[in-house]
C-alpha cells in the first residue's frame, strides 16, 4: 500500500510516494504558469498501479480532482517536519513566495503559527532576483560565498534591493560580498518575524533555501539557536501530506 502527497507550491511542485516508513519515489518540477498542469504531471509520474490515498497541499491543492483530501500547508509542513526530525518543536519554512513559522507541542500538534505571504522579500523569489542580478548561479552559492565579507543592505523591498545591488556593483563592490549581505538581511528579517512566537528547542529549517549551508548557518547565527535541516527539506510539505494520507488509509482499514 502507498500514499501520495503533493505540495503545489508557488515556485515548485513536489510529490512523494510513501509506503508507511519511507519515501519510495519522489518528483519535483517547476510550477508552470498553469499550476493545474504541474500538479497533474507530478500525480501521473508518481501514482502507483495499486490503490493509493492522495493528499494535496499548497497553493494549488484544490486543482487535482483525483485527490482524496486537501490540507493546508501548515498542517502538512508540521507533519513532515516531525517525520524527518522528530525533535522538532519549532519550524521555519521559507518558500518561493512566503515564510512560515510553526510551533509544535511534544506530540507534534500545531500549537501556533505565523505566515507572511504579503511580501516577496526574504523568500525564494527574492533570492532568484538576487542571484540573477549578481550573476551568481544559485546552485553555487555555498562555494561562491565561502570567503565573502557581507555588505550592509539598506533595502529589503525586492524592487529597491535590486537597484541597490546594481549601485553597489557599479561602485566596485564584489557580487559575492553583496550576496552575503543580502542573505544576512533575509535571515535577520526571518528571525525578527519568527521571534514573534516563543521558539524553543532545535529549529527545523525547510524549503528550498534550507539546502544551502550559507542560509542554514546564517539563520543559526541570527537566531542564536541550533538549526537543523534535512536533505529532503524541500519535500517537507509533500511528505507531511503523504504521512497524513497513510494514517487516513490505515484508519479506514481498521473500521472495516
Amino acid at each position: 500500500m502507498f500514499s501520495l502527497g503533493i505540495d503545489s507550491g508557488s515556485s515548485m511542485t513536489k510529490g512523494v510516494l510513501f509506503d508507511g516508513a519511507k519515501i519510495v519515489k519522489k518528483c519535483r518540477i517547476p510550477t508552470s504558469a498553469m499550476p493545474r498542469k504541474s500538479i497533474r504531471q507530478v500525480y501521473e509520474t508518481l501514482i502507483p498501479q495499486e490503490p493509493c490515498f492522495t493528499v494535496t497541499t499548497g497553493y494549488g491543492r484544490e486543482l487535482l480532482k483525483e485527490a482524496d483530501k486537501s490540507l493546508t500547508e501548515i498542517t502538512c509542513h508540521a507533519k513532515g517536519a516531525a517525520f524527518l526530525f522528530p525533535q522538532t518543536r519549532s519550524l521555519i519554512d521559507i518558500g518561493g513566495q512566503d515564510c512560515k513559522v510553526i510551533l509544535l507541542d511534544r506530540d507534534h500538534n500545531v500549537m501556533d503559527f505565523l505566515m507572511n505571504d504579503k511580501c516577496a522579500a526574504g523568500t525564494g523569489r527574492f533570492v532568484e532576483m538576487m542571484t540573477r542580478t549578481l550573476e551568481i548561479p544559485q546552485e553555487q552559492l555555498d562555494v561562491a560565498l565561502n570567503k565573502a565579507v557581507p555588505v550592509q543592505m539598506n533595502s529589503m523591498c525586492t524592487v529597491f534591493a535590486e537597484s541597490e545591488m546594481v549601485s553597489l556593483l557599479a561602485a566596485g563592490e564584489s557580487a559575492e560580498n553583496i550576496a552575503l549581505g543580502a542573505i544576512q538581511s533575509i535571515c535577520r528579517r526571518t528571525v525578527y518575524f519568527a521571534k514573534r512566537l516563543a521558539l524553543e528547542g532545535d529549529v527545523y529549517f525547510s524549503g528550498g533555501l534550507a539546502g544551502y549551508s550559507v542560509f542554514k548557518n546564517t539563520l543559526e547565527t541570527e537566531l542564536d539557536m541550533p538549526v537543523q535541516t534535512h536533505e529532503l527539506g524541500q519535500y517537507t510539505g509533500a511528505l507531511g501530506a503523504a504521512v497524513i494520507g497513510w494514517q487516513k488509509m490505515k484508519g479506514r482499514q481498521k473500521k472495516r
